[in-house]
């Protein structure tokens, strides 16, 4: 699907980006709206900023990231770059942690993050490396199958609701304890307007996420990028807008838990959107059709969830020209070795 010919040239091209614009103009318009009232939901339900951050808004930033998935596998039949985008998104997603470490002044992100978020990079890691590794070995008949449904997939929506449930009670137990509680300030928006704020604000997110990837493959196309390439970064890049948008917003509003909560939950959700994929897969499991290069990004995905794990523990203070830590440099060092390993594979 393309709004123009590839050969329409150099006008052609700039159509491209002013319509990649206005998609991104209609996300970042609807991220302030949308943390704001995930908010008020937060506190008139007496739940926690990071469990909003970790479902509610992890679920809606990703509905991109899904949408582009559907239509990959049902129909353009392009596994490769269903699959690239899917570990691309969740390498994307940790970068962007440099992105807020770099926009808080002062000190490290990681030193007013609770450590709580380590359960989510924990599973995080458990959930990419398990569909890695799935992918990896999907080629030796190991893994059984029902029909083209991998019974890897039926692992992956059993890991998710763990990881999401255990989160769930950690975050109960942290909401129970008296030296835990924050009071925070009744809104006067009431709880039905804050969840259809919410509405308008997801079916904006979709609709501009959805039409990224299409407007983002016509443009590599046009500037004769590989498949693999432009599911891994391009792709990737364009659905993960919504979370960058979201996770700043939130910043702003000075809620930083709900933030990277929106991140870390954003990569559990993009690895369920695997087992979506491989139902819709007619051509049989989807990771064993999937480029063993993949699997770059995937550990590559996990190292950036190791990484932040430390900065979470270890807090570092120390900032280089007062800007970001060695943990985003880090991250952002694994970032530009996975693009580059992707392109050289792509040539």
């Amino acid at each position: 699907m393309t709004f123009l010919p590839v050969d329409a040239g150099l006008t052609g091209l700039i159509v491209q980006w002013l319509l990649f614009g206005a998609c991104a103009l209609l996300i970042l318009a609807a991220g302030p709206r949308l943390t704001r009232n995930a908010e008020i939901i937060a506190a008139k339900k007496g739940l926690s900023d990071d469990w909003i951050g970790l479902i509610l808004l992890a679920s809606i930033t990703s509905l991109p990231e899904l949408a582009a998935g559907i239509s990959s596998v049902s129909i353009a039949r392009a596994p490769q770059i269903a699959v690239g985008a899917v570990f691309g998104s969740c390498v994307f997603n940790l970068v962007m942690l440099v992105v807020l470490d770099f926009a808080v002044r002062g000190e490290s992100v990681y030193r007013r993050a609770r450590q709580g978020h380590i359960l989510s990079a924990g599973f995080g890691i458990m959930l990419i490396g398990f569909a890695g590794l799935s992918m990896m070995v999907g080629g030796l008949g190991i893994i059984p199958a029902i029909g083209h449904f991998s019974a890897a997939s039926l692992m992956i929506i059993l890991f998710y609701v763990v990881a999401t449930r255990a989160i769930y009670n950690y975050e109960a137990k942290i909401q129970d304890s008296t030296a835990q509680k924050v009071a925070k300030e009744p809104s006067a928006v009431s709880l039905s307007t804050a969840q259809m704020w919410v509405l308008v604000a997801a079916v904006a997110i979709l609709a501009g996420g959805s039409m990224l990837p299409v407007i983002g493959a016509t443009i590599a196309d046009q500037m004769g990028m590989g498949r693999g390439f432009v599911g891994t970064i391009f792709v990737a890049a364009a659905t993960s807008l919504p979370e960058l948008a979201v996770s700043l917003a939130a910043l702003r509003q000075g809620s930083v838990n709900m933030a990277i909560a929106n991140l870390l939950g954003s990569n559990l959700f993009n690895i369920l959107i695997l087992a979506v994929e491989d139902g819709l897969y007619l051509d049989g499991p989807l990771l064993d059709s999937a480029a063993p290069i993949h699997g770059a990004t995937a550990m590559a995905a996990m190292v950036m969830s190791g990484v932040v794990i430390i900065g979470l523990l270890y807090r570092p203070q120390t900032r280089l020209f007062r800007a970001v830590g060695w943990i985003s440099i880090t991250l952002f060092t694994v970032y530009l070795v996975n693009i580059y390993i992707i392109y050289i594979s792509s040539i």
